[in-house]
């Protein structure tokens, strides 16, 4: 998957990385957004997430990402609109999707045959297969996110020309960024199995962090379609624990 282009997390900067996935190349910085977002500050994102996706905030910030994808002819239409539902459309025939969850974006992309969760708090690309497709993005929704269909003409990619004529496997799904550090932190606490709860002395952040990381790993010894629905709801989950830390 090497060819796949996957901006990870850095800081708070979800919403360029979410457009980057989505167009598969480094398009806009945050010098571009701010540009676009009208120097919108910290202060104001705080206020989009205590508002909700109903809020005045939110909806100046949804501006913002429509904005910068209308720069490539592209637009954005609200997945659960009875609009668009009523075109009884088969997710597997779209080409991508925006989620949104408070102030984290990230992109559901095809490239090829393929879908991948292009998710910038993941450590790389996940592979998602067709069946599996709607049944996650119906997780996502139940947990809380916004989805969003991509109409138009996506860039050309590198990926999408190389996916085009061939098909990937992924042996091992990717991990969440900082799991790693998670598991072999030497601070005293435990992650424990199962029940997905951490003990020992852990600052607030650090412990949403864990309990996130414990529950990506229920559930990984069950068949294959039950495995993919405990990842569609880890996946929702860490959104929730990780968010109040990487906007």
């Amino acid at each position: 998957m090497e060819s796949i282009f996957h901006e990870k997390q850095e800081g708070s900067l979800c919403a360029q990385h979410c457009l980057n996935n989505l167009l598969q190349g480094e398009y806009f910085t945050p010098v571009d957004l701010s540009s676009i977002a009208h120097q919108l500050d910290e202060e104001e994102r705080m206020r989009m997430a205590e508002g909700g996706m109903g809020s005045e905030e939110y909806r100046t910030f949804l501006q913002v990402i429509s904005n910068a994808l209308s720069v490539w002819g592209l637009e954005l239409i609200l997945f659960n609109s009875r609009e668009y539902q009523s075109l009884m459309i088969n997710p597997i025939n779209e080409k991508a999707f925006i989620c949104n969850y408070k102030e984290h974006w990230f992109t559901i992309r095809k490239l090829g045959q393929q879908w991948f969760n292009l998710n910038s708090l993941l450590t790389g690309p996940e592979l998602i297969s067709d069946t599996y497709l709607a049944l996650f993005l119906a997780q996502l929704q139940q947990e809380g996110y916004s989805i969003f269909v991509i109409r138009g003409n996506l860039p050309e990619c590198d990926a999408e020309q190389i996916l085009g004529i061939m098909k990937v496997q992924q042996q091992q799904r990717p991990k969440l960024i900082g799991e790693d550090e998670a598991q072999s932190s030497g601070q005293g606490s435990v992650l424990e199995a199962g029940p997905g709860v951490v003990e020992g002395v852990v600052d607030e952040d650090e412990e949403e962090l864990r309990k996130a990381l414990a529950l990506s790993r229920q559930g990984m010894e069950v068949e294959d379609e039950e495995a993919d629905l405990r990842r569609a709801i880890q996946l929702s989950m860490q959104g929730k624990a990780l968010l109040g830390k990487q906007p």
